[in-house]
């Protein structure tokens, strides 16, 4: 049977448009961005998508009834944070009305200062492009400037709820359980670094999520780390190993000589690192890059790529702002 068409107007449900609109599959993302006075800000959405790669260009849609659409509307610069499928609890942080939502989410400035949610699935820190006035939204177009991403699976959403995605890895891309995981820990001007039981030193490695800030260490106990001060540093794969490697860089939370640390582990002042006793040249490599950009205070994030890979700049550092209680 032909449906009749009719120029008439029809009244349209927006109940029933809502949960027609919510059965296409969407990823989960927080937006962020700073206020005029430096203060983050941020929300969750899912109303988000690829525009172009020359330029490269993406969108978010930003709803006007949200508390932050005035900072949003008024921004040069924002971040899209795709989370991955064990971050509900940052999703349902973000759609809150919490006073202080980055309290307990580690984040850092990459390129153009706002806050990138170091343990996402994928970043892409923005300048905007453009806004577009869409009835109760606005179409914000943000051209990126720097961006990073991870082999973890998507955190899903379809009908209202969380959805788990089934993402196989396509070939080329490393899983999860295929990461190394090092950290650059550094107390006083040292840096700690740990036998590879070949004669060598290596990096201390770890789990990628961190339980409370500790990093674990190889033959018991654990190191506690500042929060503020971990974060991705490099992104790279090793000659001859099907593994990769994800780098943070951290600083010790209590003094060097409070470490009761096994015999394989020994600080290293930075100027006096062991570089012809560590064999990955990879690593060698990137610890030359760390200790030259520790001269100057500001760091970049470096990402392997078929072409030489890349650097996104992390800004100097920026003086604390204590938090406020509500």
């Amino acid at each position: 049977m032909q449906a009749e068409v009719t120029d008439k107007p029809i009244a349209i449900d927006p109940v029933a448009l809502r949960r027609a609109f919510g059965t296409f599959v969407t990823g989960v993302t927080v937006v962020t961005t700073r206020d005029a006075e430096g203060r983050p800000r941020g929300m969750t959405a899912n109303s988000f998508t690829s525009v172009s790669l020359d330029p490269p260009l993406l969108l978010v849609c930003v709803g006007k009834g949200a508390s932050s659409f005035p900072v949003f509307q008024a921004t040069d610069h924002f971040a899209v944070n795709l989370l991955r499928e064990a971050q509900t609890d940052v999703s349902n942080l973000f759609a809150s009305k919490s006073a202080d939502k980055f309290a307990a989410v580690s984040h850092d400035r990459i390129h153009t200062g706002a806050p990138v949610l170091t343990d996402c699935l994928t970043w892409f820190d923005c300048t905007v492009h453009d806004r577009v006035d869409a009835g109760d939204h606005t179409i914000l177009i943000g051209k990126v400037q720097a961006f990073g991403t991870s082999p973890s699976a998507p955190l899903g959403f379809c009908r209202g709820s969380y959805a788990q995605v089934k993402n196989p890895l396509p070939p080329g891309w490393l899983s999860s359980h295929d990461m190394i995981v090092g950290y650059l820990v550094e107390a006083e001007g040292t840096l700690l670094l740990v036998r590879d039981g070949k004669h060598g030193w290596t990096l201390p490695s770890a789990p990628r999520r961190l339980a409370n800030g500790r990093l674990p260490v190889a033959g018991g106990g654990d190191l506690a780390l500042l929060p503020d001060d971990t974060f991705l540093y490099s992104v790279f794969d090793v000659d001859g190993s099907d593994s990769g490697y994800l780098i943070y860089r951290a600083r010790l939370a209590q003094p060097r000589a409070a470490c009761d640390l096994p015999e394989q582990f020994s600080f290293f002042p930075l100027d006096q690192l062991p570089y012809d006793e560590i064999p990955t040249p990879e690593i060698r490599g990137m610890l030359r890059r760390y200790v030259s950009e520790s001269a100057g205070g500001r760091f970049g994030i470096y990402m392997d790529s078929h072409d030489g890979g890349r650097i996104a700049m992390v800004g100097a550092a920026q003086p604390r702002i204590p938090h406020q209680q509500p």
